[in-house]
């Protein structure tokens, strides 16, 4: 009955976009409104003012990373006239942002960097959206997920790393065995001996330097003569 005589209703938290032969003339706020239809009044299309959530899924072009990207906006009453006549599809606009960003990164550094992507993807999106109307509130990078081949080539080169440490634990058990099977074959007088020798050697060690040293100073002392 109400819109037959010309009233419509806006919700709470609501505004709705007012037109006169499809030319825009106010943003009506929540409440009662008469807009009487002979005289051309229409209601083009109504905006909420509460936080939003946009998931914006978007693959970029280096290391063919596919980002799941998290982002809450905010509509502020003040203009939401040219939101809703100037922008129309939002997620466009967060896709080149974040291709903008992203490709001067490689693999890792985006795995690590994560939070310094986002806050970096907010601060160019605060710039570019607050034109339109919007408000960012947060920006989250919720996931990274590589493209398919280049999770196969991190596994292969994950298994490659495990199987070279695997060969490498073997060698060395293996020539543990061997030192401790050559040492029980011996007996003990020789293993008595192998540590005398081992004991000795400082020893030798320091004679053979004493008898470099009394060497070098006798030549010195002939050449002077």
């Amino acid at each position: 009955m109400g819109q037959t005589l010309g009233c419509i209703q806006v919700d709470q938290s609501t505004v709705a976009v007012k037109e006169q032969f499809y030319k825009f003339d106010q943003v009506l706020q929540p409440g009662c409104h008469c807009l009487p239809w002979c005289f051309g009044y229409q209601v083009a299309g109504s905006l909420s003012l509460r936080v939003q959530q946009l998931d914006v899924r978007c693959e970029t072009k280096t290391k063919r990373t596919q980002l799941m990207h998290f982002t809450s906006f905010q509509t502020p009453t003040d203009r939401s006239s040219p939101m809703f006549l100037m922008l129309d599809i939002t997620s466009i606009n967060l896709l080149l942002v974040i291709r903008a960003r992203l490709p001067r990164m490689g693999l890792d550094a985006a795995f690590e960097q994560k939070n310094e992507i986002a806050s970096a993807v907010e601060k160019e999106l605060e710039k570019a959206m607050s034109a339109y109307g919007y408000e960012i509130v947060q920006t989250l990078i919720v996931d990274i997920e590589p493209d398919i081949h280049v999770k196969r080539a991190m596994n292969q080169i994950n298994a490659l790393q495990e199987s070279v440490l695997l060969r490498m634990r073997r060698l060395k058990q293996r020539k543990y065995c061997r030192s401790r099977k050559l040492k029980e074959k011996l007996n003990p007088s020789t293993c008595q001996g192998l540590a005398l020798l081992d004991s000795v050697k400082p020893l030798w060690m320091v004679f053979e330097t004493v008898c470099l040293l009394s060497q070098k100073m006798y030549l010195e002392h002939q050449q002077e003569i």
